[in-house]
């Protein structure tokens, strides 16, 4: 409902009524918070690993990355920098998502005209990402290997840069069966945030059309649905919540940096998926 609607339904003012929305959706989302999306200990990445390969055979997976054009009116004095490549003016959600569809990390507030890899440069998570202060566990041989050890990785689409921490898919020209399976597995992975966008956006009808308001107010918004979702989410599954924040300590971490390495990291990846420790059965039908 618009802020006039709102105000005729319950005779409110409508600064009246900006205000109030404002003021919940922060005390929401401060509440909820560390509640439902606290910092990623390395434990909860473990856990998180451990749920995409159960659920969609991918290991040493510790989370889907991708952006979410939230549709917003034109921002007063924006000039062009909302406008994204979809033709509407929007800023982005960058989300992290775990197999049970939770958000692990979010990032509001970027311009709709930037891609989702610029935005994940300049995001926080990126930054740590990058200086390797995210408390991701150490590599790890896969499952039914003894070597060589591997990173764990994030999964994205095209729109991502390839690093040995995030996996993109390989190019669609020329593709071998190798690089078809590794698309294909990656793919199985990745849908699960495109899956959490979709809860979100049949919860909150709000983002079924464009928010008339600021941009802040528009973040508190989107900041405050996500927290909602990951209490549902995590209701509907009987988690304890709690357990969530149980500490853990910190190992060392070797950031990595070379495009080389990161090919590597993505054909070793290739490789597994067609080996018989890797492999599942319908793969093959399905490329």
């Amino acid at each position: 409902m618009s802020f006039s609607s709102v105000h005729f339904k319950y005779l409110c003012g409508k600064s009246t009524v900006h205000v109030i929305i404002k003021e919940t959706c922060a005390a929401i989302w401060m509440v909820l918070k560390e509640r439902v999306m606290p910092e990623p200990t390395e434990a909860m990445w473990l856990a998180k690993a451990a749920g995409f390969l159960d659920k969609t055979n991918f290991p040493n997976c510790l989370g889907a990355l991708d952006g979410k054009h939230i549709r917003l009116h034109k921002p007063p004095f924006s000039g062009s920098r909302f406008y994204n490549f979809k033709k509407f003016f929007s800023t982005v959600l960058l989300a992290l998502v775990d197999s049970n569809f939770c958000f692990t990390v979010i990032e509001v507030g970027g311009y709709g005209s930037s891609s989702d890899s610029n935005l994940l440069q300049r995001s926080a998570f990126g930054r740590r990402l990058h200086e390797g202060s995210l408390h991701i566990p150490p590599s790890i041989a896969l499952p039914g290997t003894v070597e060589p050890a591997m990173p764990y990785v994030f999964v994205a689409d095209e729109a991502f840069a390839l690093s040995p921490n995030i996996m993109r898919p390989y190019p669609q020209r020329n593709l071998t069966l190798v690089k078809r399976v590794f698309n294909y597995r990656l793919s199985r992975a990745r849908r699960v945030v495109e899956c959490a966008f979709g809860l979100l956006a049949s919860k909150w009808r709000i983002f079924h059309t464009a928010m008339h308001v600021s941009v802040d107010t528009a973040e508190l918004i989107v900041k405050c649905a996500c927290v909602l979702h990951n209490l549902i989410r995590l209701q509907d599954e009987r988690i304890e919540l709690d357990t969530l924040t149980n500490p853990f300590p910190a190992l060392p971490h070797q950031p990595y940096h070379s495009a080389r390495q990161s090919m590597m990291v993505r054909d070793q990846f290739a490789a597994y998926f067609l080996s018989p420790e890797g492999s599942v059965p319908w793969q093959l039908d399905s490329v």
